[in-house]
Order: structure tokens, then sequence, then C-alpha cells
């Protein structure tokens, strides 16, 4: 405290009240820390983010360098620190890579002092916010995630369609919202016409953009990469095809090219050579086929056909997406010769709205969880700056 400030407290005249401390301190909203995980993190809480300052609170991002994160939040121009990276798909080298993130991220933390902390599953600031006992919300869109039963008294937050008896967790802690979390930035997009300019397709070609499975991810599993070839071998023998690969790594690039070097000499495959809007790329395809899970709801919330080769535990969201006809579940290779259907569709015009259901709850549930914080941090500050007011007049 400065001796300006100092100076009014010991002063019966001048110094404020302890309501006129509580008023005072409950104007300023709270810090909520956002770390970004993953690439899907990045459009998913650009809106949640913006929303949260329009309400006044103070948002700090944090982002991992892997799977394109960093370049993503260079394209949608966030403003975050980035700290740590992937540390390797083995178990060992997941866990150790964890704490060694967590303590890469601690100095920042420690400056930054957020009130909350929010992420899409991320265990490093998880494990540092339960060290620092920081309050954290979790969101959850797939309930198979090993690590969810170490949630304890963080809380949860899950859609609708996922039961709560998927995840072994206190009820009272455990939130809901509406739709599915493609639904929080899907009905804001606006196409970018030029994109296909961009990668160089013209309209008269067929375009499928595709996503291999996540081969490197805990819950991945080899028939992924089964349906994959199969895919790969229709697409090899479809006339006019133009095939945008979106690579996870890139070994992961390398070791496609090595594997199908003729694709991609004659062109049939092309690579984005930098960071694309992942809802423009899909909203210029013809098919959308992919082996992970966000690709694939994307397209089924903007309405383009859309094939998984998923081939891990289905998750609640999925199984309601396939039962609903947005989405087709490719569980073997002849299913994958039989269901796939590569055609051009049509393109309509695109005037959804902006439904703004599923981001506001999710919105609505983060800043409850900071207010209540924030009480008890207003109760806190204004006890001990009438204790020093107190001291100050004796």
């Amino acid at each position: 405290m400065n001796s300006q400030s100092t100076a009014s407290l010991g002063s019966a005249a001048t110094a404020p009240d302890r309501h006129s401390l509580c008023v005072a301190r409950t104007t300023v909203r709270e810090k909520i820390w956002i770390d970004l995980d993953n690439s899907p993190h990045v459009p998913f809480f650009k809106p949640i983010a913006a929303e949260l300052e329009r309400r006044g609170y103070s948002v700090v991002f944090t982002a991992r360098d892997c799977f394109q994160v960093r370049e993503l939040a260079d394209l949608m121009k966030l403003n975050y620190r980035c700290i740590g990276h992937h540390y390797g798909k083995h178990m060992v080298a997941k866990v150790a890579g964890i704490v060694v993130r967590a303590l890469q991220l601690l100095p920042h933390v420690l400056r930054q002092r957020p009130h909350l902390a929010v992420s899409h599953g991320s265990r490093s600031m998880f494990a540092l916010a339960s060290i620092l006992r920081i309050p954290t919300i979790t969101i959850v869109d797939y309930e198979h995630t090993r690590w969810m039963w170490f949630l304890g008294k963080a809380w949860a937050m899950l859609p609708d369609v996922i039961p709560e008896t998927a995840l072994k967790l206190r009820k009272d802690r455990i939130l809901r919202y509406p739709g599915i979390k493609e639904d929080v930035y899907a009905p804001f997009f606006r196409p970018n016409p030029a994109i296909k300019r961009i990668l160089g397709i013209t309209d008269q070609e067929l375009v499928v953009t595709l996503r291999p499975p996540a081969t490197e991810a805990h819950y991945h599993n080899p028939e992924s990469e089964v349906l994959f070839d199969a895919v790969v071998e229709v697409i090899s023998q479809t006339p006019n095809i133009k095939v945008v690969l979106v690579p996870r790594t890139a070994k992961q690039e390398a070791e496609l090219r090595k594997r199908w070097p003729g694709l991609f000499d004659s062109g049939q495959v092309i690579v984005p050579k930098q960071a694309v809007d992942g809802l423009d790329l899909i909203w210029s395809s013809d098919v959308v086929i992919s082996g992970g899970g966000t690709m694939n709801r994307e397209a089924a919330a903007l309405g383009i056909p859309v094939y998984s080769i998923f081939r891990g535990k289905i998750g609640a969201v999925d199984e309601y997406l396939a039962k609903s006809g947005r989405l087709v579940l490719l569980q073997s290779a002849e299913e994958v010769r039989a269901k796939l259907k590569l055609v051009h569709r049509d393109v309509g015009i695109r005037n959804p709205g902006e439904k703004r259901t599923t981001l506001d709850a999710i919105v609505d549930h983060i800043a409850v969880i900071a207010e209540s914080r924030g009480q008890r941090s207003s109760v806190l500050c204004c006890e001990g700056l009438a204790q020093r007011k107190s001291d100050a007049l004796r």
C-alpha cells in the first residue's frame, strides 16, 4: 500500500467505511484463465472469451504449442502466452509432460493470479490449479476420457445428451448446457468465398476434407487406421476429386506422404500450407471424413455430409448425431466401401441466424462460479481492510 493510502486509513474523517470498500471491490470483475490445450479449443473459446469480456471479466489465455494450436490462435488474433508442447503418445511421456508443463505454467499463473481456471480437458491446467487452489471448470464432451474421475471437487460442464451416470462425479459439481460444443461458434460462421482459390481448388472438383485418426491419443484404436486405409483406397479410385488432408502433426504428414506418394505427387491430395479456419474448410467441402470428434461435429453443426472413422468408445454426443441422421458411423472396411458416398452437394445459401443458446448457457455457468468466488474474495478483502482501518485508528 502506498503512503497516500496509508494516510487515508489513518484519518477517521477520510477513511472509507466497510460498505464503500465492498462496493468498490465488487465493481472489479474476476480474472478468468483459459488454457488452449488442443486445436479445437481455439474456435470454441474465442466467442466465450469475447462474451466474458463483454460482461466485464478479464480473460487471460495460455496455449500449448501442438496440433496447430498456436497457428490457429494467431489466425484468430487471440492474445495468448504459448507455454509447453506435446510430449509423446506413451503414457509415461504423457504423465511427465503434464507435470513439466504445469511447472512451466507456474510462473505465468502466479503473475496473473486468476480467480477461475477454465479449459476443455487441459490436464496441466487442472493439476496446477488444484495445487494453487484455483477453482476449476473442466468442460467435457466425451465421457470416456480416462482422467475424469480425478476431477474431485472441481466443476465438470457437459452437454445435456451425456447422462449424469456416465461420469462418476458429485451431482452438485456437474453443470449442463444444451446442444453440442460446436453450437457455441458454428451459428456465427460466415463463409469465406476465397477459400477454394486459396487452396487451389476449382468449382468442378469434388472436395473431400480428410482428417486422419489421432494415433498419439490415449483413446486411439488401431481399427481406425484400417478404416482410414479403406477410405484412401476409395478416394484413389474416384475421378476428379481433390482431397484436403488435415494431418495432426508434421510427423503424421510425413508418414502419409511416404505411404501414398502418388496421391500427393499428382495433386489429388493436398495439405494446406498454413493454418486455415476449420469451418471455412468444412463449408467448402462436399464430404468430410474424420478419425476424430470435433471436425465431425463441426460438419454436423453446419449440415455437411460427414463420416466418422473413429473406432474408440463412441460417446453420447456422436450417438446422438448418428441417430438424428447428421453423422454416419463407419465401423469396418466393408462399410466404408458400401456407405461412403463421394458426390457433390448442393451448397445453397447459409443464413442460420446467431443462435446463442449454447454460448449463453456456458458463459452463464462460468459467470456464476466466478461471481461466487468473487463474493468470497470481496468479503475477505473487506474484512481485511476493515481490520487494517481499525488498527490504524488505534
